[in-house]
């Protein structure tokens, strides 16, 4: 019994967490506000489409990939906090103090996806690809791509990929084959994206359930195309709740050419621990403690930021990534996706140098851990295990 009273209780958090939201909040206003912030956004999603306007899709999976445009009212800064999504309390709403669209549209076409990236690339011609996570209905991703952009600052085109997830606490097991689903069009979405001539750089943010799904559409860009497209640049995990050891496989083949990686993790995360106990007791990445592995990691291209002394709004800790005013600002530095060339530092790097010097925040860089915590034995596998597969066999054994 002592073992489901933690369960029950985070389960109820997320649950209340949740409560009432009015999800029929996509019919854009009549009379679109003057004195308020704009993000469009285009929005990838293999969702089933709703018969309702003001909720545009459901939590069931469709049989196609769908593209729309959305644009997204924000309130003046005076009247919201960093990391604050304000979700509308009744319609119409009040653009003043709540979260509005003010169009949707279709992209019915390859070239209307064109023209929609001309019309918003930045002058580097970068792309934010979000992936949400577990429990997020069309208008929880979309409202909180939103937010994301807004409040780091970042001019890239934003991109939504959304999956079918029921947006429902005790739909887990759905949402997770539902991310299964969707692998195949988020690998499309990414190729499309690097192929593209009016894109040079993508940074790919996944969260929570999100980071699983992305890190196997990497994993499936790399076995179709022989290597991960250059243009893909920097990915960006926050409280990734994936498998370690299905990580690790995902990580070596992905290949020798993979992007640079940055994972934000926390042993207070309390959504990754449930996780971890409906998956049989298996750690989460996001909620492992990596910093005695940072040191090899980050000579893997992997850089390593423990959140866990940073404030948050989320009673789970789960949410850092977007409602602490600290991690949004620190990735809005960097979350375009700078080039990692010319010794110019990523956005991992930038990640944690800034994490170092918070004034009063207890944020810890897993970069500064010991390598000598980790005996050269395990150093030297672990590095084999995640750099390549030679198929040698040894001992009877082939590495896996």
């Amino acid at each position: 019994m002592k073992l489901w009273v933690p369960v029950l209780l985070t389960i109820a958090l997320v649950a209340s967490g949740c409560a009432g939201r009015r999800q029929d909040v996509l019919r854009p206003l009549a009379v679109a506000p003057t004195d308020t912030s704009r993000v469009t956004m285009l929005v990838a999603t293999t969702r089933k489409p709703s018969e309702d306007p003001g909720k545009l899709f459901s939590g069931d999976r469709g049989t196609a990939i769908t593209l729309n445009s959305v644009c997204v009212s924000i309130p003046p800064d005076r009247n919201r906090k960093i990391g604050e999504v304000q979700w509308p309390s009744r319609l119409p709403q009040n653009p003043e103090k709540e979260f509005a669209v003010t169009g949707v549209s279709t992209v019915p076409s390859e070239r209307q996806a064109r023209d929609w990236f001309r019309k918003n690339r930045n002058s580097k011609r970068q792309v934010l690809i979000f992936v949400h996570g577990f429990n997020n209905t069309y208008a929880d991703a979309v409202f909180r791509l939103a937010q994301i952009v807004h409040d780091s600052g970042t001019d890239a085109a934003p991109i939504l990929f959304t999956w079918p997830s029921r947006g429902r606490v005790f739909d887990y097991l759905y949402d997770r084959e539902s991310a299964n689903y969707s692998r195949r069009a988020l690998e499309d979405l990414i190729l499309q994206a690097a192929r593209s001539p009016d894109v040079d750089d993508v940074t790919i943010l996944a969260h929570s359930m999100g980071g699983w799904l992305a890190a196997e559409a990497l994993r499936g860009v790399a076995m179709r195309e022989k290597s991960i497209p250059s243009k893909v640049r920097n990915v960006i995990l926050a409280s990734p709740d994936i498998d370690i050891d299905v990580f690790r496989r995902q990580f070596t083949e992905m290949g020798p050419k993979r992007p640079h990686f940055a994972i934000l993790t926390s042993t207070r995360d309390k959504a990754l621990e449930v996780s971890g106990w409906l998956s049989g007791g298996v750690n989460r990445v996001g909620g492992t403690d990596l910093r005695p592995y940072a040191p090899l990691l980050d000579q893997l291209g992997v850089s390593v930021i423990d959140t866990s002394g940073i404030a948050t709004s989320d009673p789970l800790g789960h949410n850092a990534f977007a409602d602490s005013p600290e991690i949004v600002r620190m990735l809005g530095r960097r979350l375009a996706g700078q080039s990692l060339e010319g010794g110019k530092a990523g956005v991992a790097d930038e990640i944690g140098m800034t994490a170092a010097n918070f004034a009063g925040s207890a944020a810890r860089v897993a970069v500064a851990a010991p390598v000598a915590i980790i005996s050269p034995e395990a150093r030297d596998a672990l590095k084999r295990e995640l750099s390549s597969d030679d198929g040698k066999i040894v001992n009877g054994q082939i590495s896996y």
